[in-house]
């Protein structure tokens, strides 16, 4: 090839290598999450005898939380977490790497894999804490083996409550907007190289954890292995971040959450 021919067809192939190399990490993630690798059942065969809310499936017993245990709790929520979020994160993502692909920078364009592991690693502190979580509420009687859902509907009907009222609150505006413009957070926020892009990735996994991270605790009423609990909140999550109509299905959500955990509450 003649003149800087060849660099433009390195570009374009740099950028379907990252696009193959994303959707790898999230099939990768999806299948981990359906498969239930490291459980004593997938999350497939746990989604079949899943029940309502309040009503916890018990099946065998609560496995001691040693140290391999732990890793493995920790690996299911982040994968999971992986799994949830990467699609309504990717239009950021997809902007950032068509922003870092410029012929007289092409050292830039490692960037958007910085910016990547800075946003899952907001998203490994946040499977580090519901980790931890869960295994404070297991001795406590209040974590069920098998789905790990909530014992009681008590809990689950507050877990529902908190999450509803949570959808009002300014700092879940405020988050959201960040996640609901991707041009406006790179512009605001722009930092070149990959230690630059790293800190936007934080940043704005750290938005998106401020946005969601009350959705993400209703896999405990749900249970954390059942999969329409999983896809459900994927698809809720993308839609607030993603569609025309996001700020309506913030406030619809969040009564709907409201009076479900109501109900949950009254005694039948």
């Amino acid at each position: 090839m003649q003149g800087g021919g060849w660099l433009i067809a390195a570009l374009r192939q740099d950028r379907w290598l990252f696009l193959g190399g994303l959707a790898m990490i999230e099939l990768a993630a999806v299948i981990y999450t359906v498969a239930g690798i490291g459980m004593d059942m997938s999350a497939l065969d746990m989604t079949r005898m899943a029940r309502l809310p309040g009503q916890p499936m018990e099946m065998g017993h609560a496995m001691a939380w040693t140290l391999p245990y732990a890793a493995l709790m920790f690996l299911m929520w982040w994968i999971m977490m992986i799994a949830m979020m990467v699609p309504s994160a990717a239009p950021t993502i997809l902007l950032h790497h068509s922003l870092t692909r410029r012929p007289e920078a092409p050292q830039e364009l490692r960037s958007t894999w910085a910016f990547v592991a800075g946003y899952l690693v907001v998203w490994a502190f946040f499977s580090a804490l519901t980790a931890t979580l869960q295994w404070a509420m297991q001795p406590l009687g209040l974590i069920a083996p098998g789905m790990m859902s909530l014992r009681g509907g008590w809990l689950a009907g507050a877990v529902l409550i908190l999450a509803g009222l949570y959808q009002f609150t300014p700092l879940k505006r405020a988050c959201l907007s960040h996640c609901q413009a991707p041009a406006v957070f790179l512009s605001n926020h722009w930092q070149p190289g990959a230690r630059g892009a790293w800190s936007m990735g934080l940043r704005h996994g750290v938005f998106c954890l401020g946005c969601c991270w009350a959705l993400m605790l209703l896999l405990f009423v749900g249970g954390v292995m059942n999969l329409y609990w999983i896809a459900g909140l994927a698809l809720l999550v993308a839609a607030e971040k993603l569609a025309v109509f996001g700020k309506a299905t913030v406030a619809v959500t969040g009564g709907m959450l409201i009076l479900s955990g109501i109900a949950v509450l009254l005694p039948t």
